[in-house]
């Protein structure tokens, strides 16, 4: 259960708890492929075929395994190694990686994520902590946010112990005062519990709980969480 008198600040996940994720990745990579035809066609062709593009992820995420966490550089070089097996130019990488970067950029929020934000940044300082590669700013949200880590940031991804302490070294508030909304049960919930953070689990598809540990809360959306929050 919740402790709402000790919350003295609130971290957040973006991916799949502000926002949809496949969406913005299917609608990057159809942006990307367009991009190719013009300036790589045969990087484009090879691109269009999924066990192509399996096995260049595959291969990347060997040959860059130390960088496994960040996922702006798996995706560009997963797009300069097929540029290099097509036979196109590889500085073409950069570039190509802009346009999809640009395009995951544009993210759809869920109807409730605007109006959560806006009421509980009146009230704790908000802190973004993801795996993913999106920008607070970018996306437009940067002004309900003291600040963001990332995975890239951190050295590591949730779950690991450390993005959540140096949020929380960020904040300047001990763990045990801040409470972590994420849409993954592992990822978050047991990532946030593991270093002392209170958790409310984003269950928007009615998922199973699996897991010997439980979150203190469960909501189905972000409309439920401000609810929680005023009722406490």
């Amino acid at each position: 259960m919740l402790q709402l008198s000790t919350i003295k600040a609130i971290t957040l996940d973006l991916d799949d708890t502000l926002w949809p994720i496949w969406p913005c990745i299917e609608r990057a990579e159809k942006v990307l492929h367009a991009w190719l035809l013009q300036y790589a066609p045969a990087t484009a062709t090879l691109y269009a075929d999924p066990h192509a593009r399996r096995t260049l992820r595959e291969d990347t995420e060997r040959q860059w395994a130390a960088q496994a966490h960040d996922l702006s550089v798996l995706r560009r070089e997963s797009i300069r190694l097929a540029l290099e097996r097509a036979g196109d130019d590889t500085d073409l990488a950069n570039p190509a990686f802009d346009v999809f970067f640009a395009e995951r950029m544009r993210v759809e929020l869920f109807d409730d994520a605007l109006e959560t934000l806006d009421w509980m940044a009146q009230r704790w300082p908000l802190y973004a902590v993801s795996n993913g590669n999106a920008d607070v700013n970018k996306v437009g949200l940067g002004a309900y946010f003291t600040g963001a880590i990332s995975a890239r940031d951190a050295g590591v991804g949730k779950p690991d112990p450390k993005i959540f302490l140096d949020a929380a070294r960020a904040l300047q508030v001990a763990p045990q005062h801040i409470l972590h909304v994420g849409d993954d049960a592992a990822l978050d919930v047991l990532g946030a519990l593991d270093v002392g953070m209170q958790a409310v689990w984003v269950n928007r598809a009615e998922h199973l709980w699996s897991h010997a540990q439980h979150p203190h809360a469960t909501v189905a959306s972000l409309t439920e969480l401000r609810d929680l929050l005023i009722a406490g």
